[in-house]
């Protein structure tokens, strides 16, 4: 009989335990790597050769298919043969933090691999960040230049060794190595470099590591305040590499979903609720913390005195993070842990936050990409994302695979970025470079239309323009594997089909059309972008309405005034959450994306409906400036309590006046589901208002999972909207 596995096959030890199984059982025939997939023929015991194959599955690895086809030959024993090209719709392995074993062996003096930090076998190490072709062979990663050594290559080898065709496994003697430079390039250090690395940091030094996919930069958590004053960084938050779990509950309150997604083999950064470390994150209830993932990590914290260090990405803001030894003394940080060996993928840590068992993913990168997504199509589409924090997309074989986390579009080195990591994926999943149709956002002004625009014109594939909300609440359709809902997509900003600029909508959505049922009240985004880094913009326009001037007098006055009839009008939730931040002296001025409205979640969380405001709802119409009139009328000065007060009882009543539209709507169609989407969506509060309601009317609420809520998703719904334009 021969069995063809599909799925996360290869590079995860998934042949020597196929010969393993076997070998127990006494079958005879082979196993066999065919591009992406892998062929078994065994000549007896089917069905329980099956059940062990299942039950003793690599960690990592994933079984998506199981084609089975009569054959009857005859063997003499049971062997792995050499790979051979075969259907290419690759899951290529995921990049996997270092195993158990593998961190053993890295402080065990008697061990070969004693400090070695590329340590790794079958079932973890860099993957995804390190190939360059598929099938996954050594000679198609960035280990080409490392040949192995006798020693290497006997483990290598040997079918029951756990390195087994590890394609990336190293020492010593045959492996890439660190060199310590300092900030002029000049080396410091050969041999005991991280030793040594350590000692800088732990003096209060700024360094840059180079890691998987990329570079961060670290420091100890005591010494934030001077890296900010450094790297330019007054409040946007960093995340904390923390030693272990234990020291992970010193500084934040963690649940058993968060510690599982935290201990897990994807190690991504999780937001958690915050202990301490104010200055890590300041002005939020969270704090983002990830555990070490490489042996570089493991070996660090082994000479560390500090058990916390801030980590981020590094790169000059705004572009990628920096993947090249020779632009990262462009940073001027005062140590250099540099090693050897290429990184073809730049990979960023993934950040996620949790909510009653679900993956809130706000960034989508190392450890989970590039696992592909089942979508209702089987056409091959290119899609380009919307404007900020983007990812692309491709599909094929009615799977979609997206990129990692890219960036923003507005900057040149983003957009080279996003280019290649489609082309990559582009070689990875299709045997032949085949586009159908190319998807991009109705925003004239995103720089990733160009991208797409390249991309249709080199394919002869026709471009199509997509809604930006229409393609949120279609990615959580993809993502809950549903054909139709009424969706609250709230969100920053997003082109509507009228030329204005939506985010507080509600849209019954299926993968043919969507119908805008409801909205928020416009208001004037006076100056375009620059009301969304000052909000202060955006409170005078409100009371401007009443004949009443907030912050801006005089001349300043003057000029905002006349802009009035002319401004953007946007009907954004996270427009008016900024403007209740700025009103409320919680955020007056945004030096990071999203900043006012995730600064306002501390208040929503520890509020209390106490106020009553009077609301109105006309034709799908929410309106919200009257309630700022209201606000005012509130008696000064506020307490901090108030205004926590007031920003719950104010957000909580355009929250259920949206969700009641909604649920209306659902009623009288034979709905079943409310779905919830886009930046705002993050929002643990907001979430739990329309939960509320949703549950009230005996509705089931859809949030997302697998696919990210903000900006990062939009790529996936565009791909499955135009699939069925296609079809």
């Amino acid at each position: 009989m021969k069995f063809i596995f599909k799925g996360v096959v290869q590079g995860v030890g998934f042949r020597p335990t196929i010969y393993r199984i076997a070998k127990k059982l006494g079958i005879k025939g082979y196993v066999l790597n065919k591009g992406s997939e892998v062929e078994v023929v065994v000549d007896r015991d089917f069905d329980e050769f099956i059940i062990q194959v299942k039950k003793q599955l690599p960690s990592i690895a994933k079984i998506t298919d199981i084609i089975t086809k009569d054959d009857k030959r005859i063997f003499n024993d049971f062997k792995i043969l050499f790979s051979k090209e075969g259907e290419r719709q690759s899951l290529i392995p995921i990049d996997v933090g270092i195993c158990d074993d593998c961190s053993s062996e890295l402080l065990d003096h008697s061990n070969r691999r004693y400090h070695f930090p590329f340590t790794n076998c079958t079932i973890c190490g860099a993957r995804f960040s390190l190939i360059k072709e598929v099938p996954y062979d050594r000679e198609r990663t960035s280990m080409d230049k490392f040949p192995l050594c006798k020693t290497c290559m006997k483990e290598y080898t040997d079918p029951l060794n756990r390195r087994y065709h590890a394609q990336t496994i190293s020492c010593k003697d045959c492996g890439p190595s660190y060199t310590l430079y300092d900030k002029n390039q000049k080396i410091l250090e050969r041999n005991s470099v991280i030793k040594r690395f350590a000692e800088f940091i732990d003096s209060g030094k700024i360094g840059v590591i180079k890691s998987w996919g990329g570079m961060h930069l670290c420091c100890r958590i005591d010494e934030t305040a001077k890296f900010r004053k450094w790297y330019g960084r007054p409040q946007k938050a960093f995340a904390a590499m923390v030693q272990d779990i234990k020291t992970a509950e010193q500084y934040g309150k963690i649940n058993e979903n968060e510690k599982k997604l935290l201990l897990s083999q994807n190690k991504p950064i999780v937001l958690v609720k915050k202990k301490k470390a104010e200055q890590v994150s300041p002005g939020l209830n969270t704090i983002g913390l990830c555990l070490p993932y490489t042996g570089l990590h493991h070996l660090l914290f082994s000479f560390l005195e500090s058990n916390a260090l801030i980590m981020t990405s590094a790169n000059i803001p705004g572009e990628p993070m920096m993947i090249g030894n020779n632009e990262a003394f462009s940073l001027s940080a005062d140590a250099y842990l540099l090693h050897n060996r290429d990184i073809p993928n730049r990979v960023d840590d993934s950040v996620v936050r949790t909510w009653k068992g679900n993956k809130f993913f706000l960034r989508k990168s190392r450890g989970f990409v590039p696992e592909p997504i089942e979508v209702n199509h089987d056409k091959c589409i290119l899609s380009v994302g919307a404007g900020e924090n983007i990812c692309g997309a491709i599909s094929c074989n009615k799977k979609v695979y997206v990129t990692q986390y890219i960036g923003n579009s507005k900057y040149y080195p983003t957009l080279e970025f996003l280019k290649k990591s489609l082309l990559h994926l582009m070689k990875l999943a299709m045997k032949e470079k085949k586009i159908d149709a190319v998807a991009m956002d109705l925003h004239p002004g995103y720089n990733s239309r160009e991208v797409a625009k390249k991309f249709a014109e080199e394919f002869s594939a026709q471009l199509f323009e997509v809604q930006h909300h229409w393609a949120h609440a279609i990615s959580l359709l993809v993502d809950n594997e549903i054909d139709e809902s009424v969706v609250l997509t709230l969100d920053g900003l997003g082109y509507g089909n009228d030329g204005k600029f939506w985010g507080g909508e509600v849209l019954v959505s299926n993968f043919d059309t969507f119908k805008r049922i409801g909205h928020l009240e416009y208001i004037s985004l006076l100056g375009g972008d620059k009301a969304t880094y000052d909000p202060r913009r955006l409170v005078y326009a409100i009371f401007k309405k009443f004949d009443k001037e907030k912050y801006f007098t005089d001349k300043e006055a003057l000029v905002l005034s006349k802009m009035m009839d002319k401004a953007p009008q946007s009907s954004s939730i996270g427009r008016v959450l900024d403007a209740l931040s700025c009103y409320l002296d919680i955020c007056k001025m945004r030096t990071y994306d999203g900043e006012p409205a995730m600064k306002l979640e501390k208040y929503l969380e520890n509020g209390k409906p106490k106020y009553s405001f009077d609301i109105e709802v006309k034709n799908g119409i929410v309106g919200t400036t009257d309630l700022f009139r209201q606000v005012d009328e509130i008696k000064k000065p506020l307490t901090e309590k108030m205004k926590a007060d007031i920003s719950y009882s104010m957000v909580k009543m355009i929250v259920n006046s949206l969700t009641n539209i909604a649920i209306e709507h659902a009623g009288n169609s034979g709905i079943k589901s409310i779905g919830l989407t886009g930046g705002v969506s993050y929002n643990i509060p907001i979430i739990e208002m329309v939960e509320k309601q949703v549950k009230k009317a005996g509705l089931l609420l859809t949030c997302h999972n697998r696919v990210s809520n903000g900006d990062g998703g939009i790529s996936i719904g565009q791909n499955a909207i135009v699939g069925h334009m296609c079809s």
